[in-house]
């Protein structure tokens, strides 16, 4: 597991597909403003400059997310920065991106990973999708 330091006694680190806060949730577009909402209220780092902002990106349509990173100080986790997969206002095209929750909201969300296979096959789709994906000619 990869660590790093972030500020002062902060640290942050990977959560891969095997540690228990590992998850993939499907979650409403208003559910993400909430989250949205919390991060500004908090001052995290990792989220949109407004609701507006975010409003004027994402398609108001279900979004799925992933834990990335946890945030620690002092050995209590204060915040996991997560992948979110969402569609593109204004086309067809999807796109990835990262925001910061809080632990309460984080474990409030319903899961889609429960089952090991289906854990696997969504941690590939989000690890593809953010390595980039393109449309391929067949030769």
């Amino acid at each position: 597991m990869s660590t790093s330091m972030v500020g002062g006694s902060n640290q942050m680190t990977m959560i891969n597909s095997t540690d228990p806060d590992f998850r993939v949730c499907q979650i409403g577009f208003e559910n993400l403003i909430e989250i949205q909402l919390e991060a500004e209220e908090q001052g995290w780092a990792t989220r949109w400059t407004s609701v507006d902002a975010l409003r004027s990106q994402v398609k108001e349509q279900p979004v799925l997310l992933q834990s990335l990173m946890r945030e620690e100080r002092g050995g209590v986790v204060r915040a996991y920065r997560c992948l979110l997969l969402l569609s593109l206002d204004g086309g067809d095209a999807g796109g990835i991106a990262t925001i910061d929750l809080g632990p309460a909201r984080f474990e409030s969300l319903e899961r889609l990973d429960r089952d090991p296979d289906v854990r696997n096959a969504l941690a590939r789709i989000f690890f593809l999708a953010l390595g980039g994906i393109s449309s391929v000619s067949k030769k």
